[in-house]
C-alpha cells in the first residue's frame, strides 16, 4: 500500500511593493499552496509590474494557500481575513497580518492555474486565479533509460527454473522452436519483435479464461466506429461545422460489431463500453470560454437510465453485440454511473415543457437551434442568461428535489465532501436518502421510458434497478463503476449484488449465449487511486482502475526497455496475485487524462509500450488507439478533448500496419496464457532481461535482448 504523494507547488515574488496602507513585502517572499495537509514548498517567479503572475500545474483536489514572509510587520503571513474559498477570477482582499488562516481552492480538472497578485487594487492588496486554456502539445523526446545491448545474434538464457533438459519450447511471436539442453535455449528474436522472445512450451494450449488476467479493450462508443449513418443525429443534434470537439460523430454499436474481429485478434477478452443510455438531448457551452457546442457524445450525462441512447443504436443491435462478442470469447462490460444525471439543457426544456425561458429571450423555434451571436461576443456559454434558474419549474418537471441535489431553486444545496458535492457541476443523486420516492418528474412526463413507478423505492433502488436490467434482458458480463469515491460504499456493493444475480438468471435462461460460468465482474474508477487494497473490494469491487502507471514515468520507461519494470512487475506479481480479493486495471491512455501517443508521437515507442503494458501483473486496459498510434484531437480548453478523437483505421494499412501487428501477437500470447497475468513472477537473468510467470500448469518466459547495437 502507497502513502499519498506530496505536492510541491509554490511561486516566490522579488522586491515587490505594496500601497503604503498595507506592509511592503520584502523578499524572500513565496505563495506556498499544499494539497489537503499534504505541504510542500517551491518557487518559481512571479512576472509583471502591478499584476504579479505566476503560473503552477494542479492535480484534482482542494488545495489551501497563503503568502508568507520573514519581516511582515504584523505576523509572518499573508492571506486572507479569516479562512476565504476563491471563485475563479474573483480578487479577494490578502492581508499582512493573517497568521493562521488560508484560501483555499477547489481543482475539478487538472490542468495550469495562473495566480495573480494585484498590487494596485482598490482595496489594496488581492489575489485571484484561473485556468490557463491548453496550449498546442508539445512533442517531447522520452528520456534516456539502460536497455541493455544487444548484437542483433542468437539470445541464450537458463530457463531451468520452468523448463525441463530436451522439452521442446516455441517463440509464440516467431513461431520457431528449440530444445531446451542444460537448462538453457538459444533463439534468435524476430526483426519485428525489437529483440522480443515470448517464450512457451511447443505444445502449450489456450488457458481458460480468468478476470485476474483481464485484457479489457475500452471503447468510446462515439468516437471508434460508424456501422449505421442513419441514426447519426437523432434528438435534433447537429454538428458545429468546426472542428466537431464536442459533437456526436457517429460512432455506434453496430461500428463495434463491424469491429469484433479486429479485437479478437488483438488479444482482447473484454470490452469496455462508455454508457450506453439515453443522454441529454441538447448541448451545454464547452470548455471554459464555451468555444464550442457540448453533446452528451462520451455518454456519462444520463437523461432515462431505461433507453439506449439512439446516437448508439437499437436494443437488437446490443443483443447482437453481446451475442457475437461472446462467440469470439469476448466478454461485455458497460460503464454505469449511480453519481449523477446529466445536465439541463435548452432541448430537454423544450421537449418537457419546462417553462422557465427568461421573458422575451432570443431563442429560435426549436430552441436547439440556438447559437452564439459571435459579432456580439457571445460564446455557447450565453444561452444560460436566458434561463430563469431561480424558477419553480425546475423543482416540478425536471428531476425534483427528492431526487438530486443542486444550485437550483428547490433543491438541497450541494455539500462540500466528496459524496454530496455536485461534480463538475452535475445534479448529485440523493444515492443517501432512505426516503420512498415515486419517479423524478422528468421521466413521469416522457413517453417512452420503461422506468416503472414502485412502491417503497429510494432512489438508489431505481438506480440498481436500471442499471441491473441491462444485464438481466442481454447477459451484459460486467460493469465499469463511474465515479465512485462520490457514491456511498454501500450502494456499490447492492448494485454488485444485484448484478451478480441478474447475471446468472440470464445465463440460467440462455445457456447457449452464455460464454462461460463466471459470476458478474465490477471494476471501479476511484480517482487517482493507485496500486493498493482497500475497503472498496469489500463492497462489490473486484478490480479497481489503477491511476499509478500512466501517471508517472513509469510507463514511458517501460516503453523503452521492459527491464524498466522488474521491480513494479515483482511487487505487482507479489501483491495482485496471491491475493484473491484484489486485482487491478492498469493503463496508459484513457478518455480522462491522456494519450500515450500524445506526448512523444514515436511508433517505435507505442510499439514498445505493448510490452510493458500487456505483460502486465494484473488486468490491463487498452484505450482504443493505443494499439495504432491513435492521434489526439483538437486542442480545446476542455482539457480531455484531445484523447476523444476518432479511431484512425484509415491508418491501420499504412505505416501503422507493423505497430499493430506487434500489438496483436504480444496480446494474443497474453490471453493464450493466464499465467502473464495471474501468474507468479520470478526475475531468471538481468542481460538478457529475462523473467518467468508461472500458475499451475502454465508456464511462460518472456525474454528481451536490450538494444540492438
Amino acid at each position: 500500500m502507497f502513502a499519498p504523494k506530496k505536492l510541491a507547488l509554490a511561486a516566490l515574488v522579488t522586491s515587490l511593493l505594496v500601497p503604503s496602507a498595507q506592509a511592503i513585502i520584502k523578499t524572500p517572499i513565496f505563495l506556498r499552496i499544499a494539497e489537503h495537509d499534504y505541504a510542500a514548498e517551491n518557487r518559481a517567479k512571479f512576472k509583471g509590474k502591478g499584476k504579479y503572475k505566476a503560473t503552477v500545474e494542479l492535480e484534482k483536489g482542494t488545495y489551501h494557500f497563503r503568502l508568507a514572509d520573514k519581516e511582515f510587520s504584523c505576523g509572518t503571513s499573508f492571506g486572507p481575513e479569516a479562512a476565504e474559498k476563491i471563485k475563479f477570477k474573483t480578487p479577494v482582499p490578502v492581508s499582512d497580518c493573517a497568521t493562521d488562516t488560508d484560501f483555499s481552492i477547489r481543482i475539478l480538472f487538472p490542468g495550469e492555474y495562473e495566480f495573480t497578485l494585484d498590487t494596485k487594487a482598490d482595496s489594496g492588496n488581492a489575489i485571484s486565479v484561473m485556468r490557463k486554456p491548453k496550449k498546442v502539445a508539445v512533442v517531447r523526446k522520452p528520456p534516456a533509460v539502460d536497455c541493455g545491448t544487444w548484437d542483433g545474434n542468437a539470445v541464450e538464457v537458463n530457463v531451468s527454473s520452468v523448463f525441463k533438459d530436451g522439452e521442446l519450447v516455441k517463440d509464440f511471436y516467431s513461431g520457431q522452436t528449440a530444445e531446451v539442453a542444460g537448462g538453457k535455449v538459444s533463439m534468435q528474436p524476430s526483426k519485428e519483435s525489437g529483440g522480443l522472445l515470448l517464450l512457451e512450451p511447443a505444445e502449450a494450449k489456450p488457458s481458460d479464461f480468468d478476470w485476474d488476467n483481464a485484457s479489457v479493450y475500452f471503447i468510446m462508443t462515439d468516437r471508434f466506429n460508424n456501422g449505421d449513418t442513419s441514426n447519426d443525429y437523432p434528438f435534433n443534434r447537429k454538428k458545429d461545422g468546426k472542428l466537431e470537439t464536442g459533437t456526436f460523430q457517429g460512432g455506434d454499436i453496430k461500428g463495434i460489431i463491424e469491429k469484433l474481429d479486429y479485437i479478437q485478434e488483438l488479444g482482447m477478452n473484454a470490452i469496455w463500453l462508455t454508457p450506453i443510455v439515453e443522454q441529454i438531448h441538447g448541448f451545454i457551452g464547452g470548455g471554459e470560454k464555451g468555444s464550442f457546442p457540448f453533446y452528451g457524445y462520451h455518454g456519462y450525462w444520463a437523461l432515462d437510465f431505461t433507453r439506449l441512447d439512439p446516437n448508439f443504436g437499437t436494443d437488437e443491435d446490443l443483443e447482437r453485440l453481446v451475442t457475437e462478442a461472446h462467440k469470439r470469447g469476448i466478454r461485455v462490460v458497460i460503464d454505469v454511473v449511480m453519481n449523477h444525471a446529466g445536465y439541463p439543457t435548452l432541448d430537454d426544456m423544450q421537449t418537457f415543457d419546462i417553462n422557465a425561458l427568461a421573458p422575451n429571450a432570443p431563442v429560435p423555434d426549436q430552441w436547439t437551434d440556438w447559437v452564439p451571436d459571435e459579432k456580439k461576443g457571445q460564446n455557447w456559454h450565453r444561452y444560460n442568461n436566458y434561463i430563469r434558474w431561480g424558477s419553480s419549474e425546475w423543482a416540478e418537471k425536471w428531476w425534483g428535489p427528492d431526487w438530486v441535489r443542486s444550485g437550483m431553486a428547490g433543491y438541497t444545496a450541494p455539500g462540500g465532501d466528496d459524496i454530496t458535492m455536485n461534480l463538475a457541476g452535475l445534479p448529485d443523486f440523493l444515492t443517501e436518502s432512505e426516503k420512498h420516492v415515486g419517479l423524478p418528474p422528468i421521466l413521469k412526463n416522457k413517453p417512452d421510458t420503461r422506468a416503472v413507478e414502485r412502491e417503497g423505492y429510494t432512489v438508489v433502488d431505481y438506480l440498481v434497478e436500471w442499471h441491473t436490467t441491462w444485464v438481466r434482458k442481454y447477459g451484459i458480463d460486467g460493469f465499469r463503476a463511474d465515479t465512485v469515491k462520490h457514491v456511498e460504499a454501500e450502494v456499490w456493493t447492492k448494485l454488485k449484488d444485484s448484478a451478480t444475480k441478474a447475471l446468472a438468471e440470464w445465463k440460467a435462461e440462455n445457456p447457449d449465449k452464455a460464454i462461460d460460468d463466471k459470476p458478474f465482474w465490477m471494476v471501479g474508477e476511484v480517482w487517482h487511486h493507485g496500486a493498493y487494497k482497500d475497503f472498496y473490494f469489500d463492497h462489490g469491487m473486484d478490480s479497481l482502475i489503477n491511476f499509478d502507471y500512466a501517471g508517472e514515468m513509469q510507463a514511458v520507461k517501460g516503453a523503452q526497455c521492459i527491464n524498466q519494470n522488474e521491480d513494479l512487475y515483482a511487487t505487482y506479481a507479489k501483491d495482485i496475485n496471491t491475493d484473491p480479493d484484489f486485482n487491478l486495471l492498469t493503463y496508459i491512455s484513457s478518455h480522462d487524462t491522456k494519450l500515450f501517443f500524445q506526448r512523444y508521437e514515436n511508433l517505435e515507442l507505442q510499439k514498445g509500450a505493448a510490452n510493458g503494458l500487456l505483460l502486465m501483473p494484473g488486468g490491463v486496459q487498452i484505450y482504443y488507439g493505443d494499439e495504432s498510434g491513435r492521434p489526439a484531437g483538437p486542442m480545446s480548453d476542455a482539457f480531455d478533448s484531445p484523447t476523444r478523437s476518432f479511431m484512425n483505421w484509415d491508418q491501420l494499412k499504412g505505416d501503422r500496419a507493423a505497430l499493430v501487428a506487434h500489438w496483436q501477437k504480444v496480446g494474443q500470447f497474453r490471453n493464450n496464457h493466464v499465467a502473464v497475468g495471474a501468474g507468479e513472477h520470478k526475475m531468471l537473468s538481468e542481460q538478457p532481461y529475462a523473467f518467468s510467470r508461472v500458475k499451475g500448469d502454465d508456464r511462460v518466459v518472456v525474454v528481451y535482448a536490450g538494444e540492438k547495437k
